[in-house]
Parts: C-alpha cells; sequence; structure tokens
C-alpha cells in the first residue's frame, strides 16, 4: 500500500475525500494504507482503489507520475466517485450487518436527515458535525458513552439500573452529571460563578493543545536529525524504509 499512499502524499489530496471515495470512515483509509498490499484489502475495496488511481493492477501504482494531468484526473474521480458511493454504498449497503444492526442504522441515518432538510440557519449541520466528532471519539473516552447511557436514562428510554459498559464508573458519572445538569436546569447559577472553574478548563485545553504541538514538533525534529545524519534532503519512496529505522534509532537514545 505505500504506493497508494505515494500517490496520495504527492498529489496532495484530502484522505477524507479518498475516505469517502472508498465508503469508509477516515480510521478505516489509515489503516488501510498501513497494510503491506492491495490484494490484504476487501475486494470490493480493492477495485475502488485501483479505479480512484485509474489503474487495473496494483503492480500499475509505481509507473504513475504526479503531474497537473494526474492531478485534475484524479480529483475528478474523487468527486464524481464521493456522489456514486453516497448514493450507492454508504447507506444501502449493510453487507455483514444483522436486521438489528441494519435497522438502527437506517433510523440513525433518516433521523439526521430530517433534521437537515430545511435547515436554514446552519445550526443543524453544525450539530451533526459536533456529533460526527463525538463518535470519532468514542473510542478514546468512555464518558462519552456513559453520557450516552446517562441521557437515554434522563428521557426513560433506558432503564435505571441498565449499565451496559463499566457499571462503578457510570455509577459516578451518572451521580457527578445529575448534580451538574441539576445546577444548570436550576437557573441559579451565573457566568461570573463559574468562570474560575471554566478558565481552569480553558487551561487544561491550551495545555493539551501545547502538548500537541509539543510532540508534532519533537517528531519533525527527530525526522530531520535522521535525515542529516543520513545524508539526504528529504523522505521519498527509496529512502523511507532507512529513515524510518533512523528515526527509530534517535528516539531510543532519548529514553
Amino acid at each position: 500500500m505505500k504506493e497508494a499512499k505515494r500517490i496520495i502524499d504527492e498529489a496532495n489530496i484530502s484522505k477524507v475525500n479518498v475516505a469517502k471515495f472508498m465508503g469508509v470512515s477516515r480510521q478505516m483509509l489509515y489503516n488501510y494504507l498501513s497494510l503491506d498490499s492491495v490484494s490484504d484489502l476487501p475486494t470490493d475495496k480493492q477495485n475502488k482503489l485501483l479505479t480512484l488511481f485509474g489503474v487495473e493492477k496494483e503492480a500499475d501504482l509505481k509507473k504513475i507520475k504526479i503531474d497537473d494531468k494526474y492531478i485534475g484526473d484524479l480529483e475528478s474521480r474523487i468527486n464524481d466517485g464521493i456522489t456514486d458511493t453516497f448514493n450507492k454504498e454508504s447507506i444501502s449497503d449493510f453487507h455483514g450487518l444483522n436486521k438489528k444492526e441494519q435497522q438502527v442504522l437506517t433510523d440513525i441515518f433518516t433521523t439526521l436527515k430530517e433534521r437537515l432538510v430545511g435547515d436554514e440557519t446552519g445550526l443543524e449541520y453544525t450539530t451533526l458535525l459536533y456529533l460526527q466528532m463525538f463518535i470519532q471519539n468514542m473510542a478514546q473516552l468512555d464518558e462519552f458513552k456513559y453520557l450516552l447511557a446517562y441521557l437515554g436514562k434522563s428521557t426513560a428510554q433506558i432503564p435505571m439500573f441498565e449499565y451496559a459498559y463499566d457499571e462503578n464508573k457510570q455509577y459516578i458519572f451518572e451521580g457527578i452529571f445529575f448534580s451538574a445538569d441539576s445546577l444548570f436546569a436550576s437557573n441559579n447559577v451565573s457566568r461570573a460563578k463559574v468562570a474560575e472553574s471554566h478558565k481552569k478548563w480553558e487551561r487544561k485545553i491550551d495545555q493539551m493543545k501545547e502538548e500537541k504541538l509539543s510532540r508534532t514538533q519533537e517528531l519533525t525534529n527527530f525526522k530531520q536529525q535522521a535525515l542529516k545524519e543520513l545524508g539526504y534532503n528529504f523522505v521519498n519512496e527509496s529512502n523511507a524504509k532507512e529513515v524510518f529505522e533512523k528515526i527509530a534509532e534517535i528516539m531510543s537514545r532519548k529514553i
């Protein structure tokens, strides 16, 4: 899959759009790109990937030279394919799902579509965009799942003593969140009263951003050092393995 990744990177094509063309999530696309070969993909995804790049077999990917014409053709196939994928696969392709799973996906799609239709303010779109981010982060933050359960119990749609996740943590979360929820609903709290708490939260988020930037910069520094030690100016297909091994070696020196 390194050739597929090379083409995407050199053509500077959005991985989000490539994922949409493929009919998969962005994370799934990253998983695909980490595989050794196109043949490791499901058959339908192999065909879509080769169609995207305009070739018949994986070996032809090495022959592709990135120029303005190829990039233009690639973007056209992506734009045409995204619409086709949405219409023909994204919603109707329930292969591998049981009837109960198919029904919940259908109900979710129908509900979301109803919210978007006639949305003149754009607020529904923004809300659903936030919802997408929420779903993407559920795997990393258990609290997101606890919150969904809490909301379901608050509207009497989920039995009060149903604990699908870690019962102890979920119980504690529900108690804490109810206290906050009750305080918010009471209208007895002002912005001024929560200002200090909000500032603490802001500082925490700022610290997280700084740490993320620091890690990114650190990795950039490792790469630059590796290139310098190896005598290269940039990473390409022929030296990538050697550069990555050198980066790993430099990182191990810091431990």
